[in-house]
């Protein structure tokens, strides 16, 4: 794995720069034609309904769907971690209604161009689309109901820092509700400093146990929702991982 922690951002960012411009496509992160983005959608757990509501905005890309794992209330405000196109945030901003408010995160400029280009054709006036690190959240303290990410914080290199961001900016009893990829067993060296694995949710996973560690020690308390090991076999290749689904409060 690359041993500085900014080439491995400059290698998601690079990545995920040309996944929104066209000019890459990540068979492992599911992105591809529009019937492909469509069935990785729909396989990970968004309805017809969502589909159609995202748009444009699905790019076939996460392990499940966030924005189904919690209760999002009216008027509450959600922060998405590593928004991207803004497929999340747009579902997020339909249950949270004109008196709520939704706060996409991404690092990745042309994914934050893209996501505002949406915003603006599909008529969405609650969403705001922020240029930032989730590292280092552009976020004011104790001021979300509900922190959200799809398959982002395996892209991290490091992990507590994003999830003692998300404690920060959370509400006291707020929540936060994680879909991501997490190892069951170690991979490979060659696995681990594979580009394509890198940027692919992969080759900076924990493994499971690990992972949940790291949210327990920023402060969370921690409920597994469901764990999906089939998703290897539909997407990674047999590799020893699953998207794990969670949900963590704020007491």
């Amino acid at each position: 794995m690359p041993s500085d922690k900014k080439d491995i951002k400059q290698i998601v960012k690079t990545f995920y720069s040309n996944v929104a411009t066209g000019k890459h496509c990540c068979s492992s992160c599911g992105c591809g034609a529009k019937d492909e983005q469509r069935r990785v959608a729909k396989d990970i757990g968004y309805s017809e309904e969502d589909i159609a509501r995202g748009g444009d905005a699905n790019l076939g890309l996460g392990c499940g769907n966030p924005t189904a794992l919690g209760e999002i209330q009216k008027g509450d405000v959600v922060l998405d971690l590593g928004s991207g196109a803004g497929f999340d945030c747009f579902l997020a901003a339909k249950k949270v209604g004109e008196s709520g408010k939704v706060i996409g995160v991404d690092m990745t400029e042309e994914m934050i161009q893209k996501a505002r280009a949406h915003a603006l054709t599909y008529g969405y006036t609650n969403i705001e689309f922020r240029l930032g690190d989730i590292e280092n959240l552009p976020i004011e303290d104790d001021s979300v109901d509900v922190v959200m990410s799809n398959c982002v914080v395996n892209l991290a290199p490091d992990k507590l820092k994003v999830f003692k961001e998300a404690y920060r900016v959370l509400r006291i009893g707020g929540r936060m509700y994680l879909s991501d990829i997490v190892l069951l067993k170690e991979i490979s060296k060659e696995h681990r400093e594979n580009e394509t694995l890198i940027a692919g949710c992969v080759g900076g996973a924990l493994l499971r146990e690990a992972y949940v560690d790291l949210i327990q020690k920023a402060g969370f308390k921690v409920n597994i929702l469901s764990e999906d090991t089939e998703i290897s076999k539909r997407q990674y290749e047999g590799i020893p991982l699953e998207s794990l689904k969670v949900e963590a409060i704020k007491l």
